[in-house]
Parts: C-alpha cells; structure tokens; sequence
C-alpha cells in the first residue's frame, strides 16, 4: 500500500462550500467516492488522511495499487497520483537592483520606496517552516494585523508568532505514511534551516551587523522587509506532494497574497500530475501570485522545473561578491579559489602538494580516493602536505578526511563548472575551477617536488556588479511546453543614465 493524491473535477458543491475547510459534507463526498470503489464506507474514512475541501477538490488516502488504477478510471477524477517526494532547492542583490545605494540609503527611483518595502503584503513559505527566533523575524511591522487574514499560529513545541512572524502550521500527514518522524516534526520549527533562509530572503527583517565566520559584514534584509510572513512546513528531509497541497490548500484560506516555495520535483512532471502545478493554478485562480525555484540540477539542458505557466520560475544566482582564498604554487603561479578559511596556514611557507589518488590508502578505489572520500586517504602519504581533491556534493567531508589523515590544507577542484561555491571547512581549503584545477594538476606532472600555499579568505567586491547565474541552477528551455519561456532569467539592459550600476 502507499499514498496517492486523488485530483477530482470541481462541480457545483464544491464551488458552495470552498471556504469552508474540512466541510463535514464535502468530506463526506469524499468518503462516499472512494467508498463506492472500495466498496465499504469504513475503509474509505481509515484511508483518507487529507480532505482538500477549501479551495483545492481532492483527497489523499492510502490505497492498494489496484484500487489506485481503478478509482482512476471513476468519473469526474482527473489524476490518482502516487505521493511522490519533492527535494528542497538552496545579499546584496537589492543594491545590484537600485532598490538601495552602495551606502545603505534608498534612491527616490527605489522601487522599495513605492512599494513601501512590501507593507501590508502576507508571504506564505512552503518550506521545512521557520526559526521564529531568527532576528529575520523579530522586527515590527505593525501592531495591527490585516483583517483579511484568516490563519492561525501553531503554538506547540513552544513556537511563538508576533507581529511579523503572523502565521505558522505544519502538514506532515503524508511524510508519515511513509516514514516514522521524530517528536520535532510535529511543529512548525524549522529543524533543517532551509525554510528560514528562503523566508528570510523574501522577507526577512533589516538585520544589522550581519557576517559569516566574521566576514562580508553588513545588514541582512529580506526583498520584502515591511511584509508580513507565514510558514507552511511541507518538508521533512523530502516534501510529499500530499503535504505539499495541504499547504497550498491552507494557504490558499488563509489570505495571503503571495506563495513563496524553494522546492520542487527531480524532472519535470505533468501538470495534471504535478502538485506544485495543481497547487499553484488553484493560488493564481484566486488571485495569490505564486513563485518558485526553477530547480538545482543544472547545468544541464532541460532540467528546469516548476514550468507550469501560471507561476513564476525563479533561477539560483550568486551573490555579487567573492570570498577568495588563493592556491599559490611553487613556481610562483597564483590560482584563485574561493572558500571560507577561519584558519590559515603560518605565512612565508609553501607545503608539499600531492594528488589525492597518489595519497590513498591500500585498500581504496582510486575513483573513490580522487574525491577525498572517508577513509580513502592514508595518512603516511598525507601528514604535513595539501591534498588536492575533485569537487563533489559533500565537500566539507573532504577536508575532514584530510584533516584527520594529518594534511594541512585541501584544494577542491570543481568537476563540472567554473562557478564554484565557498564553504567553510575542517582546515585551510581553496575551491579553484575546473580549468584552473587543470593547471594545478599540469603543473605537479612537471614539477619534481610540488609545492604551494593557500592563503587565508579575503571579501573581494566592493563594486556593483551583476550576480551571477549559479553553476546548479537548472536551465530551460522547457521540457513540458517549450514555447514558453522557462527559467524567468532577465537580460537587464541600462542606458548610461542608470547610476545605480556601473555595468
């Protein structure tokens, strides 16, 4: 048995009773369909786990897979849909806008200016739900919340909402069909931390004094700083479809004005089979403006998701500035790389260099030892020298196995891209792109000793410069309709007249 998501047809009762959520007459709809499938009314009721009875008409039940196939082919159902998991997708782009000026202040062309910094605008977050003690949301923005607004707060494991934080549920029904959740689960508490970082930049709070290991000081904000935020946690390690419409469905209710979700499929889906696309469509018929993430898997052709015409697709970019921490080599080449180095190396020494397949251990696979793998290296070939390894999706790993074989330092080389990513490691590492770790690796073939150095981090970009597009964002064209475009990236074009840019 497993879980399917039943999308019906609307009809006249649903249309009289969408706002009233969870109706006894439209569950009992519901329980009267799949009981003439099923034939008994009782194991309709034991199946059904979801009634999308406010704005979305369908259900979610566990069902055998052959009552699965058979209710399908019922009249006025549209899709039976196996409960499939969605992944999760994860500064100064406001001043890059002309939204802010280079010293914080907001020009009179500000577009934040006319919007008030989104002032009286509820944004809902599908997500894995929030930290309400974030300083993100622990700004006023105003003692009085708009009528409109219909939701509520869930106050158990002790989250508090206020007066920007003004909403906050859960919807795990789904996830735990599937798997067992631990007590945190059943809270609107972000445990993971992806939640709170996509709300956050939507519309998190102005934050001063804002850093990262204590660089690229500066004040945090939101796109929206003025706007009022509620989290719908759907996400538990993976998003359910079932939980996924669940929030749509509440959030749709609720009142807000805009759906917010960083998550989405592994390829692109149908839109009838799609819950985000379902979801979405149901939002925007009622006036929500809804956008998403276009997707990690890039940069591949195609791979973009989230490409339902009605909802806007967003593409991942970086921010406008580095954080560079330069591979210097013995022949006095200057390579530069990106990381977050709280520790550095004693300057004025240059430290043995060695490839990580040369450093692994007797019993590992050189393709497994490449990537720095755990226990993979063996540390009478690593004490004292920078390992130099290929870039992976666990690269923090890779500087631990290092460290704990006795290397000193780790040079990560991207395999796919030259858009690396800084991340903050076990020791002194530099992540350096394909084509530089290419020259890297030429010049230990050559040399008779390699040598070289890494240099601690250094914030680079003090200019406004265009962010750019991530190396994993996925990238169109649209694999469902192509004639519409997907992702929604913008080519920004400015006359010389624009100040806010120096492009």
């Amino acid at each position: 048995m497993q879980s399917y998501v039943v999308y019906l047809e609307r009809d006249s009762h649903h249309e009289t009773n969408k706002h009233v959520l969870g109706s006894d007459q439209t569950r009992q709809t519901y329980h009267d369909l799949l009981g003439s499938c099923l034939l008994s009314q009782e194991r309709a009721k034991e199946a059904i786990f979801y009634s999308y009875s406010s704005i979305i008409n369908g259900f979610a039940a566990v069902l055998e897979d052959d009552e699965a196939e058979m209710l399908s082919g019922h009249p006025g159902v549209v899709s039976v849909l196996p409960d499939k998991v969605n992944q999760l997708h994860t500064t100064r782009s406001w001043e890059f806008m002309g939204l802010e000026d280079s010293n914080g202040g907001i020009p009179e062309e500000s577009i934040w200016k006319a919007a008030n910094f989104g002032e009286d605008v509820i944004i809902a977050n599908l997500d894995t739900g929030v930290w309400p003690e974030s300083p993100s949301f622990n700004c006023t923005v105003s003692e009085t919340i708009p009528s409109r607004w219909k939701g509520q707060c869930d106050s158990s494991s002790g989250f508090k909402c206020n007066r920007k934080l003004i909403g906050a549920r859960y919807f795990n029904q789904g996830a735990s069909a599937v798997n067992k959740l631990q007590a945190a689960d059943s809270s609107a508490m972000d445990t993971d931390g992806h939640g709170s970082h996509t709300l956050s930049t939507a519309a998190g709070c102005l934050v001063p004094g804002a850093n990262f290991l204590g660089s690229a000081n500066g004040t945090a904000k939101g796109g929206s700083p003025k706007a009022w935020v509620a989290t719908y946690k759907v996400c538990y390690g993976g998003c359910y479809d079932a939980d996924i419409l669940a929030g749509f469905d509440a959030a749709i209710q609720d009142g807000v004005d805009i759906i917010s979700l960083s998550l989405g499929s592994f390829s692109p889906v149908a839109y009838s089979s799609d819950s985000i696309a379902i979801g979405s469509f149901h939002a925007v018929k009622n006036g929500i403006t809804v956008v998403a993430s276009a997707g990690n898997s890039g940069p591949y052709a195609s791979s973009v998701v989230n490409v339902a015409p009605w909802m806007l697709t967003v593409a991942a970019s970086s921010v406008d500035r580095q954080f560079e921490s330069d591979v210097i080599l013995g022949n006095g080449q200057k390579i530069k790389g990106i990381s977050f180095n709280t520790d550095t190396l004693p300057p004025g020494n240059l430290y043995p260099l060695i490839n990580a397949v040369d450093a692994k251990s007797s019993d590992a696979d050189p393709s497994d030892a490449k990537y720095c793998y755990s226990s993979t290296l063996e540390p009478s070939k690593v004490k004292g020298q920078i390992v130099v390894c290929i870039s992976s999706s666990d690269d923090v790993e890779k500087s631990l196995e290092v460290s704990q074989a006795g290397g000193v330092g780790v040079v990560l080389v991207n395999s796919y891209s030259d858009s690396p990513t800084p991340k903050a490691h076990y020791l002194p590492t530099s992540m350096v792109s394909k084509k530089d770790g290419d020259s890297i690796l030429a010049y230990m073939s050559q040399a008779e000793s390699p040598t070289a150095y890494i240099s601690g981090d250094t914030v680079v970009g003090e200019t406004v410069v265009a962010p750019a597009m991530a190396s994993f964002s996925s990238t169109g064209p649209n694999g469902l309709t192509p004639e519409i475009l997907k992702v929604h990236d913008c080519l920004m074009r400015c006359s010389k007249r624009c100040k806010h840019t120096n492009l």
